[in-house]
């Protein structure tokens, strides 16, 4: 996926700089700088993301923002009205997320009943207005709930030994999450971003191993998944 994006990225440049070029030697008379263009720098973005990560509703919010404030800046949309309507839309638009969360998330929510119920082990780490390094080297991990407020965590779980699926909660409200993963371990993301996001760096492995749930919230903060 990474190697996708970077294809996605090098075609839109070599576009614009033909573009630019043939502009240059009035071959073309193409506006580049037409009204909104500047919406491009989140579409652009959004619209690969869509296809190069996997945690795909921050791509998406930003995607249909970038679509909206061009459609604004064409004057398809009255942007008095626009403005009106930006709040009850990104409403709607957590709500069906938040939605769609408890239709899909079942695998989540038996894993922690499951552990409820047998009593496993199950850490909490929290840093706020500071920052701290989690490391599970040779530890037994079985789940665990990491919070940055205002603040900063490396959970590294590059060491660990995880025998079966588990769930790691992750906060990060107005902080930073880093997460190492070894990479005999599948990395599956369900987590609600305000303002925020998450960067999955992981590669899928084979189906028959483990799988890490990642799920939580992003408040004007982000999560590292590598």
């Amino acid at each position: 996926m990474h190697k996708l994006n970077k294809i996605i990225w090098g075609l839109l440049l070599v576009t614009a700089g033909v573009l630019f070029a043939l502009n240059a030697m009035e071959i073309t008379d193409v506006d580049v700088f037409f009204d909104g263009w500047w919406t491009l720098f989140i579409i652009v973005p959004c619209g690969a993301g869509l296809i190069t990560k996997r945690d795909k509703w921050g791509s998406l919010f930003g995607l249909l923002l970038g679509v909206f404030l061009l459609l604004c800046a064409q004057d398809v949309w009255d942007s008095s009205l626009a403005r009106k309507l930006i709040i009850p839309a990104f409403v709607v638009f957590f709500g069906i997320k938040l939605i769609w969360g408890g239709l899909t998330g079942g695998k989540v929510r038996k894993i922690l009943a499951e552990k409820k119920i047998s009593g496993g082990s199950y850490e909490e780490t929290c840093a706020t207005f500071s920052s701290c390094n989690v490391d599970y080297s040779g530890k037994v991990f079985e789940g665990g709930a990491v919070s940055a407020v205002f603040g900063g965590v490396k959970c590294d779980l590059r060491g660990a030994i995880i025998e079966k699926d588990c769930v790691l909660k992750v906060s990060a409200i107005f902080g930073g999450i880093t997460v190492l993963v070894p990479p005999t371990v599948n990395v599956q993301v369900e987590t609600t971003s305000v303002f925020g996001g998450v960067s999955d760096k992981t590669t899928d492995t084979d189906l028959n191993t483990v799988t890490l749930y990642i799920t939580g919230e992003c408040m004007f903060g982000g999560v590292d998944i590598r």
